[in-house]
């Protein structure tokens, strides 16, 4: 691509602004990092980041008044720079800088630099390149690292010796994965190995930090091949080593179990080509988590894992903890998900029964869909024939779903009566005894035995009651 080529990829009209509040201030500018990289890639991208050789915040500021006095823009001193909104994208602005580092941190000692500096500190070849917005370069590509030919090579590479720039910032490693998993690019050889040999420093990261970019994997097409590489490289068993624990088969005589790491790689990459559902594919990602702890051996019966799905959603909690990750709805939701991941199988096997798909329907609420995305995503068997029976079992629940929760309405339901209607029936205080008379009553309209109405209700109260030797005060 020649260098005046550039000037019409420049589209957001920033570029323009950028030019004209640079050359009045006179001061060079340049679009720098990753926006290149998707410029020359053809990929959208909402983050613009401006450099200039001088003030990023006077830059900013400057360029703001061109747009609208109204305009706020987020200054930070401390970090010498800016940033505002505008037509969609986060525009940044810094001045350039050179950085240093002592080990036992991933803060920068920072210095005033050259654009040159400001290229040496970027993380990777792809990421290092600039265009000039002003100046005898004026749209020029400037490229001292050869990124474009990595881009064209499908290459993650970095621009200075691998081996100081993860020391310097271990989180690099996790972002070498991660563009590796978004672009489909391999990391090239030398940078692999430093990847290899400094995993280590990782440990000086934050947890909130390494889950920003694993999170990011687990958003990609296919997670499975950033999960393996961070594997590979020796990362994973840093943060997540339960998922390590998962590797690997075992046979006593004659009678085996699957490898369930690679079977849950599979289905996270089922997953993930259905939703843009973070948590949905920490939820597949997590699944079988209790599987090692689970594992028993019978002569008879062979392999089970008795109970993995309700250890595994306790799991959940501590690894959600762990790594800082939502202590929230979006942990609930990922640990239904893994409580429940075995009930629509059950039904496929047995039989679909009213009062089965009933109470899944009551336990799932309004993530019963998502439940059944992941069960779907968990039929990872070899054999076709076994795959396409389940697969026509399946729709099978589905359509009963359908019916179900047309006719009863029992999606985010909640029984006709309450423990105050049973504590003021019978003159009871809160007690174990009230739960026991709600269970009696709620199961008697899952299971068909009753109607879902307050009537109904009412009557299988006072019959409860009566047989735990209540006496009804209506």
């Amino acid at each position: 691509m020649n260098n005046k080529t550039y000037e019409k990829y420049l589209t957001h009209p920033i570029y323009g602004l950028v030019k004209k509040a640079a050359e009045e201030l006179g001061v060079d500018a340049y679009v720098v990092g990753g926006v290149v990289r998707d410029i020359i890639m053809r990929r959208h991208n909402t983050d613009i980041d401006i450099v200039t050789v001088g003030s990023g915040i006077n830059l900013a500021t400057h360029t703001a008044t061109l747009i609208s006095p109204n305009l706020t823009v987020n200054i930070y001193k401390n970090f010498g720079t800016a940033q505002f909104n505008y037509e969609g994208c986060i525009i940044e602005f810094v001045g350039a800088r050179k950085e240093s580092y002592s080990f036992d941190s991933r803060k920068p000692i920072v210095e005033n630099g050259t654009l040159k500096d400001d290229q040496l500190r970027r993380d990777f070849t792809i990421n290092a390149m600039a265009i000039a917005l002003n100046g005898p370069n004026i749209f020029n590509l400037i490229d001292p690292f050869n990124g474009i030919n990595d881009i064209e090579n499908k290459i993650i590479r970095t621009p200075c010796d691998p081996d100081k720039t993860f020391s310097d910032d271990p989180l690099r490693m996790m972002r070498a994965i991660r563009f590796s998993t978004q672009l489909n690019f391999n990391i090239f050889s030398e940078t692999l190995e430093a990847i290899k040999r400094n995993a280590h420093r990782l440990e000086i990261i934050s947890n909130e930090r390494i889950m920003e970019e694993f999170n990011k994997i687990l958003l990609c097409i296919r997670p499975s091949r950033g999960i393996k590489l961070l594997d590979e490289c020796g990362l994973l068993e840093l943060f997540l080593p339960e998922l390590i624990a998962l590797k690997g088969t075992e046979s006593i005589n004659g009678k085996g179990h699957k490898d369930n790491y690679l079977h849950t790689l599979e289905v996270v990459d089922n997953i993930a080509m259905s939703t843009t559902n973070l948590w949905l594919v920490w939820a597949a990602l997590l699944h079988d988590i209790a599987k090692p702890l689970t594992k028993r051996f019978d002569k008879i019966h062979g392999w089970s894992f008795h109970n993995h799905e309700a250890v595994g959603a306790k799991m959940a909690f501590s690894i959600f903890k762990r790594l800082h990750l939502p202590n929230n709805e979006k942990l609930k939701y990922v640990q239904k998900l893994i409580s429940l991941h075995l009930r629509p199988i059950a039904l496929v096997e047995d039989s679909v029964t009213d009062s089965a798909v009933r109470r899944l329907l009551f336990e799932a609420g309004d993530d019963i869909d998502d439940l059944m995305m992941l069960c779907q995503a968990d039929i990872t068997s070899k054999n076709s024939l076994k795959i396409k029976l389940y697969h026509k079992n399946f729709e099978i629940v589905k359509q009963k779903l359908i019916e179900i929760e047309e006719k009863d309405r029992l999606r985010n339901w909640q029984p006709p009566i309450n423990g105050e209607d049973i504590m003021s029936t019978f003159d009871l205080q809160p007690c174990k005894l009230v739960g026991e008379i709600k269970d009696d009553v709620c199961n008697a309209i899952l299971d068909g035995i009753i109607e879902n109405s307050r009537e109904a209700a009412i009557q299988k109260m006072l019959e409860s009651g009566k047989l735990h030797g209540l006496e009804s005060k209506i």
